[in-house]
């Protein structure tokens, strides 16, 4: 969370790859844009560094959170035939998706690997969502996507760590919101899922994904950029759904950067604006 504080950041190459993780980013910077995105400053290294801290703090908790819940799982081995098949294929199987909702976050899915696998992929875009950066929200995300004893160990750390000084950092308002006329921008897209380990009452499912965060505003000294991540979700059947336990993120896979040029501040504000989010099925 990081959680989807979350966010695992990482820095490299003086970058602060936030949502994502370290990985050295091309960026082409828009005709007649100047040499400055968003017209601002390089960001700077300071927001890193925070980012840093807020990660090892959550690092800390998963672990906790992994050592508490071990042992107490129906997890079983990766199913060796399967292993050897490479991924499944990622094409609609026709399969309906979730009906239900908890708040905005997709609920009631299946007792089965595709259920699982659809659970973390929607859990992950949850966290990785500005919601986090908000405290009423980020208390109703992560009650919801996490098991009652999980939730309640994350909740004190994680608002100690989204401090009003760190929001400062990022451009937000001590309650988390952007100064007039911006635009924070903060999202997690999947792009594919693995199930590591199915029990039928546990699973354990990977989700590869590309997260987007900064600020778009002019004079940003924080534009938008992209990254990418691994997000391991450890998940029980709870309450007739599946819940997380613990989750851990690692960089990459990451593709070689395009040469298509950077987007203005107000094309990107346009797009958040314009194009919404998605709930997901297998």
């Amino acid at each position: 969370m990081n959680l989807g504080d979350e966010h695992g950041y990482g820095n490299d190459s003086g970058r602060s790859d936030r949502v994502g993780g370290s990985g050295q980013t091309r960026t082409r910077l828009p005709e007649g844009g100047g040499s400055d995105v968003y017209g601002g400053a390089r960001r700077p290294v300071r927001t890193s560094r925070s980012l840093i801290t807020v990660v090892g703090v959550v690092v800390l908790l998963i672990a906790a959170i992994a050592f508490a819940n071990r042992g107490g799982g129906e997890t079983g081995p990766v199913d060796e035939a399967k292993r050897g098949a490479g991924a499944e294929p990622t094409s609609a199987t026709g399969v309906k998706p979730v009906a239900g909702k908890n708040g905005t976050i997709p609920s009631g899915f299946a007792r089965d690997e595709q259920g699982a696998q659809s659970a973390a992929t929607n859990y992950a875009v949850a966290l990785g969502s500005d919601g986090m950066f908000r405290e009423d929200a980020r208390h109703e995300i992560v009650d919801t996507v996490y098991v009652p004893e999980a939730a309640a160990k994350l909740r004190g750390p994680q608002d100690k760590a989204y401090s009003a000084g760190f929001l400062q950092k990022l451009g937000l308002d001590e309650a988390g919101n952007p100064p007039a006329g911006s635009t924070f921008v903060s999202r997690t897209v999947p792009v594919g899922t693995k199930v590591e380990n199915y029990g039928g009452s546990t699973a354990k499912v990977s989700v590869w994904y590309m997260g987007l965060i900064g600020m778009s505003g002019q004079g940003s000294t924080d534009p938008v950029s992209s990254t990418w991540k691994t997000w391991t979700f450890d998940l029980k059947w709870t309450g007739n759904d599946w819940k997380v336990t613990s989750d851990s993120q690692q960089d990459g896979p990451a593709p070689v950067p395009g040469d298509v040029a950077a987007a203005t501040s107000d094309e990107i504000s346009e797009a958040v604006a314009e194009y919404g989010g998605f709930t997901y099925a297998r």
